[in-house]
């Protein structure tokens, strides 16, 4: 009796488990389909085309992984900041890194000795404003797109150019990151580089002087140098400045400054808000600091990072992060390296 009431019961349970069998397959799928129909319609906003089906199915599992990544990270809800879906969502992280993260340190040793031995021009600063935002001041072009390049360093140094130069008169002029790439070749061009070489090369080969981007415009890749190229813009030399955020405050007043940073995963993927999230543990990025703030929800501090990942990255090209945290050389190393040119 008890042995038949155990098999009735074993019997509706398995029932009614198998019952619920299509609807969790059903689920299942139309997750599934949700994705690849998300996919499809981030394939056709960015423009992105597959040479095949294997290609694409490839592609897919990683897009998938990182929307994933994105929207669990983004419900925890307890950052000061948010990750987005942009147009690098079907890469790795390790891709990514390759084609678009270039700063190589090692060339810090190829800088000339006098713009570490000088006396930093700014030192004497003692007052600074609560904010600073040189867009405001017409002293920023817009943001540009290095594309799968990693000369990020050359797109570094060009803006601090274009800052320095329309400060001093007036005229915001957008410079060749082309030049820069063909031509300062104790750089290693998409593989790498550093601001203050590329400053080198213009002072040592150019007589300071750099011409502009439509006369010698973007390829994504390093070419030939096309030489005798007309200056738009000259500079005079180059500072270093000290490795403090104080410091790197002293010079962001009177100007936009080159800098590296240690970007790790989830820069990437940034969307927008305060980034005080985990860093690399070696810069292998080159940004341009442009501006600084405090946050009006919590009174965090910042600095305003203008990039060359295109206007769909970030905020809208720009990115915020962290400032007066604590740390040596600033949230993330931002200000390890700086450096800004002088005209």
């Amino acid at each position: 009796m008890a042995f038949n009431f155990f098999l009735k019961t074993i019997t509706v349970l398995l029932f009614f488990i198998l019952s619920l069998y299509p609807f969790i397959v059903t689920s299942r799928n139309l997750k599934e389909l949700s994705m690849l129909e998300r996919h499809e319609n981030w394939m056709v906003h960015h423009g992105r085309v597959y040479k095949d089906d294997i290609e694409k199915e490839h592609r897919f599992k990683i897009f998938k992984k990182n929307v994933e990544f994105i929207e669990s990270f983004n419900k925890n809800g307890t950052q000061r900041y948010k990750l987005a879906i942009n147009k690098y969502a079907d890469l790795t992280t390790e891709e990514f890194t390759t084609s678009f993260m270039g700063l190589d340190t090692s060339l810090l040793s190829q800088q000339e000795s006098t713009a570490t031995t000088t006396s930093f021009k700014y030192d004497s600063v003692t007052e600074v404003p609560n904010s600073m935002d040189w867009r405001k001041k017409g002293s920023v072009t817009g943001v540009k797109d290095q594309g799968g390049c990693g000369c990020c360093w050359a797109f570094s140094a060009a803006a601090a150019i274009e800052g320095a130069y329309q400060i001093a008169n007036n005229e915001l002029i957008s410079l060749s990151e082309q030049q820069l790439l063909d031509c300062s070749t104790q750089n290693k061009g998409c593989e790498g580089g550093l601001m203050t070489v590329a400053y080198d090369f213009l002072l040592q080969n150019n007589g300071g002087g750099i011409t502009t981007e439509t006369n010698y415009p973007y390829e994504e890749a390093q070419n030939v140098c096309k030489t005798e190229q007309p200056a738009a813009v000259t500079i005079s030399g180059y500072e270093v400045v000290p490795s403090d955020e104080s410091s790197l405050l002293k010079a962001v007043v009177n100007q936009p400054i080159s800098v590296g940073i240690a970007a790790n995963d989830e820069f990437h993927m940034y969307g927008s808000g305060i980034y005080d999230g985990s860093c690399n543990s070696r810069l292998n990025h080159a940004v341009t600091v442009i501006g600084y703030g405090t946050s009006e929800e919590d009174g965090t501090k910042y600095w305003i990072v203008k990039n060359s990942w295109g206007s769909g990255w970030g905020e809208e090209g720009y990115m915020r992060i962290a400032r007066d945290v604590g740390v040596d050389g600033g949230h993330c190393g931002i200000a390890k390296v700086a450096s800004f040119p002088t005209v």
